[in-house]
């Protein structure tokens, strides 16, 4: 399976991204979570230490490899370059193993813009697209509100697209924006997670909303959740409802994807 989970920040993304890569670890199954979001949060959801953390370096950081594999300095454009540099050992030199899971944090170049067609972003771009067309690995991919960065060969391999929500408009119009830049790079897999639901109304809502996109199932409210995040506490270690909801959305995507 590779998944891409997406929304508009501060819905849970990054709770579910690390919840499903859990969930597929427990199963015995090797795990790549790339946490494709600038706003890198997906370590602390795994309930890393702050120490830890900082010993894992983003891959957008590492200038002296990318200039080494590209053949061109980060942060400069135009010029010549190689559009396809070496990443196949990235995983195993540079992610960060625990519990059957190697993380791996992309992050973002401080020079380069998120278009800009430069050698660190080619060579993340690179990256992505060997971890979801070339690895065997369950994949899942923390990204930030959009889905620009993948290009359309990357896109057509991922599963499933997963747009976390909550109650509300923008957090929607956001999953209608990843609808409409998935379907323009011809993928039609996009699945809706409501998240923070606190009664049936919240999840009519949503359904009412998402228009043709497929409710794959909601996250109900929970405040030890919350608690967990302040604690740095992973949220599927702090509850059990969520661990057995992501379990059953888990399935249903599974089965849809089966169907089709």
């Amino acid at each position: 399976m590779k998944i891409a989970v997406t929304g508009k920040g501060g819905v849970g993304k990054t709770t579910v991204s690390a919840t499903l890569s859990h969930v597929y670890a427990l199963e015995g199954k090797r795990v790549l979570a790339v946490d494709a979001d600038p706003d890198a949060n997906l370590a602390a959801a795994f309930g890393i230490s702050r120490e830890d953390v900082a010993k894992i370096r983003p891959i957008a950081e590492m200038t002296e490899l990318i200039e080494e594999r590209t053949g061109a300095k980060p942060g400069t454009s135009g010029g010549i370059f190689k559009l396809n540099p070496k990443v196949d050992d990235i995983p195993e030199e540079c992610g960060y193993r625990f519990d059957n899971i190697v993380l791996i944090i992309t992050g973002r170049s401080k020079e380069a813009a998120s278009g800009c067609y430069c050698p660190e972003n080619v060579f993340l771009r690179r990256l992505l697209r060997h971890l979801i067309v070339d690895r065997d690995e369950v994949v899942v991919v923390d990204m930030e509100a959009g889905i620009e960065h993948l290009t359309r060969g990357t896109a057509e391999a991922v599963d499933a697209f997963i747009v976390v929500v909550e109650p509300g408009q923008r957090s929607i119009q956001t999953a209608f924006a990843v609808k409409e830049l998935a379907r323009g790079l011809g993928v039609s897999r996009v699945f809706v997670i409501a998240n923070k639901v606190r009664s049936d109304d919240d999840t009519n809502f949503i359904k009412k909303n998402i228009g043709d996109m497929t409710l794959a199932g909601a996250l109900q409210f929970d405040n030890d959740i919350m608690e967990a995040d302040m604690e740095g506490i992973p949220p599927y270690k702090a509850s059990e409802s969520l661990l057995s909801e992501i379990k059953e959305i888990r399935g249903r995507i599974e089965g849809h994807l089966a169907r089709t």
